[in-house]
């Protein structure tokens, strides 16, 4: 049964839009115009979805994958869409995708990871955008650059594009492990603080690569303030024909939306803000006590760098470092801080101490 049209379609797109949370989802391609439409039919109801997604051009890392089936799955999309009242949206990489998918009627577009890195790719798809009225969602590029993603804000901004949204789907991060793609959340964060007026939603399916950690991510970036989810559903996930291993059956994204513990970022509660403020006020004290701490370090620092030039010894003392992190690790471990934490910080101030001493061994 086709969906009842109590809105315009433009104003179904708008309120989806500005839902929050907002909660994307479909399959990670369209394969057949039965795949679609009943995926989208089990979304549609579940009650859970604002948009349905489906790739329908797949950037593949290795040639002989299947690379989306193409133009004709618009026609599907269009007929989900009809079917369930759910806004649509597809990835777009080129001016020729982006044509045929306004043809189409395709409510949102999304600009992808592997595209994103690449800026002559983005001004291609923003030339075609220019003087059109739809909204773009922009996900980080592959490598962790910040300013890449940036200048495809920028680029879709220029071309007039009013609606722009981010998506955090992960960095390629050699000798990752756990992830499909490392989240790097700090990255987000500061893209978060960046541009604060954007939208940012999780993409925890790229993330997480794997069923068994969704939640996990899921939970983290709402926990995180994120404005939304895009997560893969097809009807029979171990049977996609494209990332199998983290998709999920309409029916477990909702269980998995009812598990996820969704938070505010503010309250009125007056007592729980005088709390806050007093803890805050605690962490400012502190946090002025370790930039007067570590200035002084490198005034230390400083000393060292000098006597290292008039004796003519290199700034890199490898066995002094070693023997500096393995105490690090013992101290922090007994105070609750994790072995990542430590190797961050210790290498961020190292390399500012380093910075110190080469400006005086080279001055």
């Amino acid at each position: 049964m086709e969906a009842t049209e109590t809105k315009s379609a433009k104003e179904v797109v708008q309120a989806a839009w500005k839902k929050r949370p907002l909660i994307i989802s479909g399959p990670c391609s369209a394969e057949t115009e039965e795949q679609v439409l009943e995926t989208a039919g089990r979304l549609a109801k579940t009650g859970k979805v604002d948009m349905i997604r489906a790739g329908i051009w797949k950037p593949r890392t290795r040639p002989g994958s299947f690379e989306g089936i193409g133009t004709k799955g618009l026609a599907w999309m269009q007929q989900a869409r009809k079917q369930t009242g759910l806004p649509i949206t597809v990835e777009v990489a080129t001016g020729k995708q982006v044509e045929d998918a306004l043809h189409f009627d395709v409510d949102v577009l999304w600009i992808g990871a592997r595209t994103t890195v690449n800026p002559f790719s983005v001004q291609e798809v923003a030339d075609a955008l220019r003087g059109v009225d739809v909204p773009v969602l922009i996900k980080n590029p592959i490598n962790p650059d910040l300013e890449l993603w940036t200048g495809a804000v920028e680029r879709v901004a220029k071309a007039g594009i009013k609606q722009i949204g981010l998506i955090h789907r992960g960095f390629s991060s050699y000798g990752n492990t756990e992830y499909r793609n490392a989240p790097m959340w700090h990255l987000a964060i500061e893209m978060k603080r960046r541009s604060p007026e954007l939208m940012m939603i999780n993409d925890p399916s790229h993330i997480s690569g794997r069923r068994d950690i969704l939640l996990d991510v899921a939970q983290k970036a709402i926990d995180l303030d994120f404005d939304g989810l895009i997560i893969e559903s097809h009807i029979d996930p171990d049977k996609a024909w494209s990332d199998a291993k983290q998709q999920i059956t309409p029916e477990r994204l909702a269980e998995l939306l009812d598990t996820i513990k969704w938070r505010h970022e503010t309250t009125t509660e007056k007592d729980f803000i005088t709390a806050l403020e007093k803890l805050r006020e605690q962490i400012n004290h502190i946090d002025d006590e370790l930039i007067q701490l570590l200035s002084q370090r490198m005034k230390i620092a400083d000393k060292i760098g000098t006597y290292k030039k008039d004796n003519n010894i290199t700034i890199l003392q490898t066995n002094r470092w070693n023997a500096i992190l393995e105490k690090a690790f013992a101290k922090g471990e007994k105070l609750g801080l994790s072995k990542e934490f430590i190797t961050k910080y210790y290498d961020a101030v190292h390399m500012e101490s380093i910075n110190h001493q080469n400006k005086i061994m080279n001055a």
